[in-house]
């Protein structure tokens, strides 16, 4: 697939200011490791403080939903058409989301090899849509509108074709990267199944987790806090041989040219405090103590 990012810069509409891209990771609102299974309790949360996080300037705490099939007593939304009238409008526009696949999507890829090409492979020719898909100018337009027209605009990552390998993945956090770079939020979260970044997989004993990353110029990051003592030591992290899109590697790489757009990164566990404190942009001025998360910035050397 093509890297817009380093093509000229492309002549989009001006759209209403952006606050947040968020990505909700695969693995934070399915069961990564079994197929095809959601994890119905991290969805349920994320979604309340996704409406919450989008909420301003509303003195009521009830929420609106639209969701008419909702049964009473199911769940606290409200979806009664009386409590629809003089109600503040939330700045629901202010957000994008991109979901990840998960468990539906990786087992699958992995095992037709659709992410390694394999378009030669008659199980993954029938099942492909032949149309080429690509973060072009009319794909952006068309996100760029459905902001202006108050919607929450909503992507995934998908099969694509590829000019090099014929087929491939497109992921989840490379769309939120081409988003970055021309929607220009003012901050990105992505939520996960773990705390944040750790210097090796937080299974393993005495996994320390990595609070702040800073990146240089030239796209390369180091930890800030907690301080290293042996700064050249290398963070370990490992991929499941079924995820097709990189796992948290892929996430800190892109996480890292968001950043260097000067939009801070916040890689924080989905359904938590620490999660809601981040989407509702609590955490943009001073990362509080209590916060267990990773910020990702940029950090020009020239200021220093």
């Amino acid at each position: 697939m093509e890297d817009s990012t380093r093509t000229a810069p492309l002549n989009l509409p001006k759209t209403k200011p952006i606050r947040c891209i968020v990505k909700l990771g695969g693995a934070a609102i399915t069961c990564k490791n079994e197929l095809e299974k959601v994890n119905e309790e991290n969805l349920e949360i994320v979604s309340s403080q996704l409406r919450q996080a989008m909420i301003t300037g509303s003195g009521s705490q009830k929420v609106i939903g639209m969701d008419w099939s909702k049964r009473p007593g199911k769940s606290e939304i409200s979806c009664e058409m009386d409590n629809f009238e003089d109600q503040t409008l939330m700045d629901s526009s202010s957000f994008v989301v991109v979901h990840g696949a998960g468990s539906f999507g990786h087992f699958q890829a992995s095992k037709s090899g659709v992410h390694k090409g394999g378009l030669h492979k008659l199980l993954v020719r029938a099942g492909f849509v032949a149309t080429r898909i690509s973060l072009k100018s009319a794909d952006l337009s068309m996100v760029a509108k459905a902001i202006d027209s108050g919607f929450v605009p909503v992507l995934h990552g998908d099969a694509v074709l590829d000019v090099l390998q014929g087929c491939t993945i497109l992921s989840g956090d490379v769309i939120i990267r081409h988003l970055a770079a021309y929607l220009k939020p003012e901050y990105v979260v992505f939520l996960t199944d773990v705390l944040g970044v750790y210097d090796r997989p937080p299974s393993e004993p005495n996994a320390v987790l990595l609070r702040e990353i800073a990146v240089n110029e030239d796209g390369s990051w180091y930890v800030v806090k907690p301080a290293r003592q042996d700064m050249n030591k290398q963070v370990e992290i490992t991929v499941a041989a079924h995820d097709t899109t990189g796992g948290m590697e892929t996430k800190i790489s892109e996480a890292a040219m968001i950043a260097k757009l000067g939009i801070d990164v916040y890689i924080v566990k989905a359904a938590t405090s620490h999660s809601l404190r981040a989407l509702s942009g609590e955490v943009r001025s001073s990362i509080p103590d209590d916060w267990l998360g990773t910020v990702i910035r940029f950090v020009d050397k020239r200021n220093c």
